[in-house]
């Protein structure tokens, strides 16, 4: 199934004229997009950055924006807000200081598909609700557009309360550059989908190879150093994903010896994927799509803001390191560590 892809001649600038434009947050996307906004046209005094009084405030006010650090008072003049905050703090924030004081017909942007699609943010009918969500760290969307490039970005209308939510997210996209390279059409349930099934299943498996390889090529005599160095550390699997995405998945193998070629090839056509398959599939509709993980996720984010072993995240962190190749590496780095 193909999705539709928007490009600049798609968007129409003049819906935003005269909007007041409002980011909740300066981390690296906010920062990114409102100087992309900024250079594409886009006023500087139409846009207002909302944060906190910290060290993103003080960057944003460093580039020349106004700051507001009443968040209430921002969304009260908020045509259209964008909504960059983490994941975890966005349903208290917008919820109880952005929601209360928006204007029945502002226009909500997300980064990220989770609080929708979970349905963890209360909106009124005749907002519009869209997605706007760039597939690249907020340097490389800054980098890109000053290089006069696009980059890959989702977009989406999931509430279209004005009947123009479409129409505003196409300019939206455009005015941070996205549509020079083309803005998929995607929605915040096939966004969430995606994004935790790879959190979830696909690098977590990714972890568990990794982990079990090096245990069993040690055990055969391999070295802590050696072992680092060929299946990590050389940053060599950094280089053929970043082949995969310029020439292809299964073209970048082109670049490899013919062993190497032969070997991988064989192998891959030759394992049978079915457990996997059903444990994806496990994962992807009993965990992500049901909604359990966000069920389970919500109980324990009071947590992960605990100092020591009080922090889940802490836990799951101290017992990944205490695997055989976890204490490995930091004996090699701590070996090796002037000349990394």
């Amino acid at each position: 199934m193909s999705a539709k892809i928007y490009y600049d001649d798609d968007a129409d600038l003049t819906l935003l004229n005269g909007k007041e434009i409002v980011f909740l947050g300066f981390g690296n996307q906010g920062a990114a997009q409102a100087q992309n906004l900024r250079d594409s046209g886009i006023p500087n005094d139409k846009i207002i950055i909302a944060n906190r009084e910290d060290s993103y405030a003080e960057d944003a006010k460093a580039k020349g924006f106004t700051v507001e650090h009443d968040f209430g008072k921002a969304a009260e003049i908020a045509d259209v807000l964008f909504l960059l905050i983490p994941d975890q703090v966005q349903p208290r924030v917008f919820n109880e200081q952005i929601a209360p004081k928006l204007k029945a017909t502002a226009t909500i942007v997300i980064a990220s598909g989770y609080n929708v699609f979970y349905k963890l943010l209360n909106f009124t009918p005749k907002q519009d609700v869209v997605m706007v969500a760039p597939r690249m760290i907020g340097s490389s969307v800054r980098s890109l557009y000053q290089k006069g490039k696009g980059f890959p970005c989702f977009v989406s209308v999931e509430q279209d309360g004005t009947g123009s939510g479409l129409a505003i997210a196409l300019a939206l996209s455009r005015v941070i550059g996205a549509t020079k390279a083309g803005a998929i059409a995607s929605s915040a349930r096939e966004e969430t989908a995606m994004d935790l099934f790879a959190e979830q299943a696909l690098w977590p498996n990714i972890i568990m190879l990794f982990r079990e390889a090096f245990s069993v090529l040690k055990e055969a005599g391999c070295s802590d150093e050696a072992l680092c160095y060929e299946m990590w550390m050389s940053k060599e699997p950094a280089e053929i994903f970043e082949r995969a995405a310029e020439d292809g998945f299964i073209q970048q193998l082109k670049h490899h010896s013919t062993v190497s070629q032969f070997g991988q090839l064989s192998g891959a056509l030759a394992l049978d994927g079915s457990a996997a398959r059903a444990h994806f599939k496990e994962i992807l509709y009993n965990q992500v799509l049901n909604g359990k993980f966000c069920r389970e996720f919500s109980k324990i984010e009071d947590d992960l803001e605990k100092e020591g072993a009080a922090n889940p995240l802490n836990e799951l962190y101290r017992k990944s390191e205490e695997s055989e190749l976890g204490q490995a590496e930091k004996r090699v780095r701590a070996r090796l560590a002037g000349l990394l």
